[in-house]
């Protein structure tokens, strides 16, 4: 099985100057905790919704004012479409990662994050009904 056909596809991201209240307003708008950041239309980071808390509980730290990139993080565990999902599963659970980057070239086409994983999991249960699960 490759990564393309369990990511989610339709891939919502911010710009790395964009407030930390913009990315906020993102993943409740778009009930996500992901956001690939971009600048020129490269990926440069990811935030999450954890790491937008963070910052924010700061004391003097003004969401409006501050930009994304002081939250996100630069290392980002980017992938491609025809990577192997156990390979990309296998990744995220030992180095802890919450999400997988898909890029196609320079192109991010795909975020695969745990909740994927969650849901594919559910599936794969659900169809082995009476099996080992």
């Amino acid at each position: 099985m490759k990564i393309e056909k369990h990511m989610t596809a339709s891939v919502h991201s911010v710009g790395r100057a964009q407030s930390l209240s913009v990315a906020h307003e993102m993943m409740r708008k778009y009930q996500i905790r992901h956001l690939p950041v971009l600048e020129g239309g490269k990926l440069v980071g990811i935030v999450t919704e954890r790491d937008l808390h963070l910052l924010e509980t700061l004391r003097d730290v003004d969401p409006d004012a501050v930009p994304v990139e002081e939250a996100m993080s630069a290392e980002v565990y980017a992938v491609t479409p025809d990577d192997p999902l156990a390979e990309v599963v296998r990744t995220m659970s030992e180095r802890k990662y919450g999400s997988a980057v898909v890029m196609r070239g320079t192109k991010v086409v795909g975020l695969f994050t745990t909740t994927d994983a969650l849901r594919l999991l559910a599936t794969l249960t659900e169809e082995r009904k009476g099996g080992f699960f």
